[in-house]
């Protein structure tokens, strides 16, 4: 078994820094070990901030990777630590081609977006790589007696990989609340990966990922987003604050 993470604190809330996520996560798919993948950004960690059942789920995750990169700018110069950011939508589609390598492929399940987002997913992930086990899909668009069903067939068919996309904070919140179902399973909130995959919608190029600025394509996607746009220079300033006013307050001599 690999080695458990090392994590460090961005604005109270845990971020885990290893060097190959995707095989730790392989071992624990292989030995069963119940884990909840949380990619944490600035939005979320600020929404933490004014959340506390989301802020509890976050710490009790067993892996929290560094997506956004304001968390990435945190840890590189708040805390001198050698971090790359890992998007969650990388995460998922390296542990996708990573699972299909292994002699024997992991059962997944593709759950959340708007309806038909998810199977046409994974119609596309199935095209690309034949040997991909996806076994089921399932809107994040349905009634209530729909989602008992949906438990239900989780309970039964039990995947060993589940990505849930439906948005922060309701993924986290709704993983940590039905992960009971599938307790060996790796859960992983996706947000809004489903709609790249199926073509609905298109990353940022990749010159303005490399240069921190992928958020503002996001907000040209989708104008809605301004207002939790705002959470990314309330998360600088929390930063500083944070970092340097409690290292002030404990120089402090009375």
């Amino acid at each position: 078994m690999l080695t458990i993470p090392k994590s460090y604190s961005v604005l109270g809330l845990p971020v885990h820094i290893m060097t190959n996520y995707i095989d730790w996560l392989l071992d624990g798919i292989k030995q069963g070990r119940g884990t909840h993948v949380v990619t944490l950004n600035a939005e979320m960690t600020i929404q933490a901030e004014k959340n506390q059942a989301l802020a509890a789920v976050i710490k009790n995750a067993e892996l929290v990777i560094p997506d956004g990169s304001g968390v990435v700018l945190y840890l590189r110069y708040l805390l001198r630590q050698k971090v790359r950011r890992l998007p969650g939508i990388e995460l998922a589609e390296k542990l996708l081609e990573a699972t299909a390598e292994q002699a024997k492929p992991a059962t997944i399940f593709f759950y959340g977006g708007s309806p038909e987002i998810a199977e046409k997913a994974a119609q596309i992930w199935r095209k690309q790589i034949p040997n991909l086990n996806i076994i089921g899909t399932h809107s994040g668009y349905h009634s209530l007696q729909q989602e008992q069903q949906l438990l239900q067939h989780l309970a039964e068919i039990k995947p060993q990989l589940i990505f849930v996309a439906l948005g922060v904070p309701k993924q986290e919140l709704w993983i940590a609340k039905n992960r009971h179902l599938c307790p060996h399973s790796t859960w992983v909130g996706v947000g809004g990966s489903f709609d790249i995959w199926s073509g609905r919608k298109t990353r940022a190029p990749r010159w303005l990922a490399n240069n921190n600025l992928e958020w503002l394509y996001r907000l040209y996607q989708d104008p809605w987003r301004w207002r939790r746009m705002l959470a990314l220079p309330e998360f600088a300033y929390k930063s500083l604050i944070y970092r340097f006013g409690y290292n002030t307050l404990r120089n402090c001599k009375y």
